[in-house]
């Protein structure tokens, strides 16, 4: 069963950027989720990095998962 409300680790509420970071970096078609913190665990950068690469995908315009 499809989770879009919490984080697949640690529980937390997700917001539309966690699902469509995660979409991008992971599976396109996930159905579970990180946060963008264990996201950022799980690639071992830091939130700033995953922060700036949806900033980026938002401003290119070019990915549906960020318009």
């Amino acid at each position: 069963m499809a989770n879009y409300k919490t984080c697949m680790k640690c529980g937390a509420d997700l917001l539309s950027d966690d699902i469509s970071i995660h979409r991008k970096l992971i599976m396109r078609n996930a159905d579970e989720f990180y946060c963008i913190d264990c996201l950022a665990e799980h690639f071992r950068c830091t939130r700033a990095d995953v922060e700036k690469l949806i900033a980026y995908y938002r401003e290119s315009g070019e990915c549906t998962l960020f318009r």
